[in-house]
């Protein structure tokens, strides 16, 4: 019987900062073809709309990538390298991987919230007209209907076209072919993928699925079983008949990780495996991250991994929070090292620290702080900041630089 492999906690978690393309800072200039290449690399990119600073979506690219226009992710979304739809929530997925969200589309009824049927039901003929609009005229955006009634808010309260518009989306009547100024556009799934044929073409749930868990098995790198589901987020899938022929094809090991037991490791890191054991895997990169980056959406995964107990606030009552709106975890050479609420003020191009907090158990250092104000300036830079303002710092952290500082040209 072959030895399992012993692995420490740090040297896990390199193995899957390595899938995740966060083990090391780039060594080139960011391309165009990278947006594409990184998100295949985690399989998913998920959306979020909130723009305290950069929208998730870009952060997640900038963490990996370092600096690189933000037009880059509207312009490969409207090349058609990639498409939006329900995968782990709303995400940006490969064009290619339509077939694996296809089932989804064809069942909306089971997408609970995503899809109210009985909307659709009592509205067939408003509907009906709204796709033979866009059949005509072309894609069209929320916007460009008007509400019937001013001053709603609330999704509760959406105008009756954006409900329209998000159950044809979900149903995978429509596809979303660009952003303008991040709001949707839609135009017809069969003008978007005219060879399309879903007797031909489409996957059953059980072969999506079977893919859906490859990849996550590959992005996360190293995995427990039960962090496999929530990826795509499915549905009690049967990881225990995958993992053993899994193992059998040797596609994953098992290896035995310091305080976590057995996790398995995925092929594309088995050369990575004897310097991870050896403790020669390291870790150089220092980044901030988004709250919906794939390191730290599964909250419990994060806190299993890196010790690292997080909730995103923002819609939490402000005297309740107890760490502010929009906290950005802060990974700094292999370790989830620290929390940032920030706010970028874009028309004084200033980045406002709010607080920053060390995890426990954190020693200040000189790589701590040079790797930590390196990716606070880099990170502000990127959105247009020339200085950054600080607000609550540990005492000991940046100690001679209090109230902030000019950041250095790239």
């Amino acid at each position: 019987m072959t030895e399992i492999p012993m692995l420490s906690l740090s040297a896990a978690r390199c193995l899957h900062l390595a899938a995740q393309g966060l083990l090391k800072k780039p060594r080139r200039r960011a391309r165009p073809d990278d947006i594409l290449r990184v998100i295949r690399q985690m399989s998913l990119l998920q959306i979020d709309t909130i723009n305290i600073v950069a929208r998730s979506p870009y952060l997640v690219l900038f963490s990996r990538l370092g600096a690189y226009p933000q037009t880059w992710l509207d312009d490969a979304l409207s090349r058609g390298d990639l498409m939006e739809y329900w995968a782990h929530e709303a995400c940006f997925l490969p064009r290619s991987d339509f077939a694996l969200v296809r089932h989804r589309m064809l069942a909306p009824e089971n997408m609970g919230w995503k899809y109210r049927k009985t909307w659709m039901e009592e509205n067939i003929d408003e509907i009906e007209l709204l796709m033979a609009h866009i059949a005509q005229s072309g894609p069209v955006r929320s916007a460009d209907f008007a509400h019937p009634a001013k001053g709603s808010s609330g999704w509760w309260e959406w105008k009756p076209h954006k409900r329209h518009l998000e159950g044809l989306f979900t149903a995978g009547k429509l596809m979303v072919v660009e952003r303008r100024n991040f709001q949707r556009v839609y135009d017809l799934t069969s003008r978007v993928m005219p060879d399309w044929d879903d007797t031909r073409d489409a996957l059953s749930q059980a072969q999506a699925e079977e893919i859906m868990l490859q990849n996550s098995s590959r992005s996360l790198g190293i995995f427990r079983a039960q962090w496999l589901a929530d990826y795509y987020r499915l549905r009690q899938p049967n990881t225990r008949e995958v993992l053993a022929r899994w193992q059998a094809e040797n596609r994953v090991v098992p290896v035995d990780v310091e305080t976590l037991g057995t996790l398995w490791l995925h092929s594309d890191l088995f050369d990575l495996l004897p310097a991870a054991q050896a403790g020669r895997l390291n870790a150089t990169h220092s980044a901030v991250l988004s709250p919906f980056d794939p390191v730290v959406w599964d909250r419990k995964r994060a806190e299993q991994l890196f010790n690292f107990s997080y909730r995103l606030e923002c819609y939490t009552p402000a005297p309740k929070r107890q760490y502010g709106y929009f906290v950005l975890p802060l990974l700094h050479h292999g370790r989830l090292a620290g929390r940032m609420d920030c706010k970028m003020h874009r028309q004084r191009g200033e980045l406002e620290i709010i607080s920053l907090w060390l995890e426990e158990g954190e020693t200040v250092s000189g790589a701590l702080e040079q790797g930590l104000k390196r990716a606070i300036d880099d990170f502000a830079r990127w959105q247009g900041a020339t200085r950054v303002r600080a607000g609550l710092l540990p005492p000991e952290l940046f100690i001679h630089q209090r109230g902030g500082w000019e950041i250095d040209a790239a």
